[in-house]
């Protein structure tokens, strides 16, 4: 799973670092952002603001981007084939 957040719609209300502080987190302008090894991914709809989220903390981040009141929060799931049957 890999998670970003669009900035523009971001309120600010942090519910986010509640839930998953490993992956979320506000900065000086008081808008929250993906991080990954400890360092904020601060480019807003493009690749490097994607963050890979452990599958430890996939709940928590599914959690955040449900309770977001901008709904800001985006999660990419990885593809998968399907089987052979």
């Amino acid at each position: 799973m890999r998670v970003w957040i669009d900035q523009d719609l971001c309120t600010g209300d942090g519910l986010c670092t509640d839930h998953a502080p490993a992956v979320f987190m506000l900065l000086e302008d008081g808008i929250a952002y993906v991080k990954e090894a400890g360092r904020a991914l601060n480019d807003p709809g493009g690749a490097g603001g994607l963050a890979r989220v452990p599958s430890v903390l996939e709940a928590d981040v599914v959690a955040a981007a449900d309770d977001c009141p901008g709904e800001c929060i985006f999660i990419e799931l990885p593809s998968t084939p399907f089987a052979d049957r």
